[in-house]
C-alpha cells in the first residue's frame, strides 16, 4: 500500500505570482498535482474544460453542494468555486501530494476538515512591487487597481494562519523555497519509513 500523500494549500494576494510559481513547481516535483476547481463562471478564450477548471452550471454546482461534494467552496463576484473532496482524497490515497490554490478562507475550510493540511502563504517583497505587478498587466484602470490593492492587503493580513511564508522577490529563489518545503515533508519519518521499508528491514536484520 502506498504512503498517504500530503495536502498543501497555497494562498497569496493577486499579483504575488502564485499561479506561475505553482505551475513551475508541478513541473519540477514528481508525484505532485494541483486540484482543478469546479466553477460556474463562463469559460474564457483559450481555456479548456477539465484543464483550467471543471465548468458547471449553477444547478450542477448547487447539486454538488447538497451532496457535500466540496472540500471547500466560495462565491467570488457572483460565481461559485469549489474543490472536489472525492478527487483530493483519491489522489492522497494513491500517494500523490496535492496542491490547492485557494484564498485564506478556503484554506481555513480545508484545515478544519483535514487537520494535517500544510498551509503556505506567498507574499510580494513590498506593496510597491505588488502594485507594479498589477499595473504591469495593463488590463485594469486605476480604480480597479486600487480595489485590488485593498483586497490584497486584506488577504495578506491572514499570513500568520499559514505554516510557511515564501517571499516572491526572486522567482527562482521562491520556487526553490517551495520545493524545499515539499522535500522536507517527504523526508519526515512516516513517509521515509513507508518508502524504504525493505531497506530498513534489511539494515536492522
Amino acid at each position: 500500500m502506498s504512503q498517504q500523500g500530503r495536502l498543501y494549500t497555497i494562498s497569496a494576494p493577486s499579483g504575488a505570482g502564485k499561479t506561475s510559481l505553482v505551475t513551475k513547481l508541478i513541473e519540477s516535483v514528481d508525484q505532485l498535482g494541483v486540484s482543478i476547481s469546479h466553477t460556474t463562471r463562463a469559460m474564457r478564450p483559450g481555456e479548456q474544460n477539465g484543464v483550467n477548471y471543471h465548468f458547471v452550471s449553477h444547478d450542477e454546482f448547487q447539486q454538488m453542494l447538497a451532496q457535500v461534494a466540496f472540500l471547500e467552496h466560495a462565491k467570488v463576484f457572483d460565481n461559485f468555486y469549489g474543490t472536489s473532496q472525492k478527487w483530493v482524497e483519491s489522489q492522497l490515497a494513491a500517494g500523490e501530494d496535492v496542491i490547492l490554490e485557494i484564498d485564506w478562507q478556503g484554506a481555513e475550510q480545508v484545515r478544519r476538515l483535514m487537520k494535517d493540511t500544510i498551509s503556505i502563504f506567498i507574499l510580494p517583497p513590498s506593496k510597491e512591487a505588488l502594485r507594479q505587478r498589477l499595473t504591469g498587466r495593463g488590463q485594469d484602470d486605476d480604480a480597479i487597481i486600487s480595489r485590488r490593492m485593498q483586497d490584497a492587503v486584506a488577504e495578506m493580513s491572514h499570513y500568520n494562519e499559514g505554516d510557511y511564508i515564501v517571499i516572491n522577490d526572486d522567482f527562482d529563489t521562491a520556487l526553490a523555497d517551495l520545493c524545499a518545503i515539499i522535500r522536507a515533508h517527504r523526508l519526515q519519518l512516516a513517509p521515509q519509513s513507508a518508502r524504504n521499508k525493505a531497506l530498513l528491514n534489511e539494515l536492522l536484520s
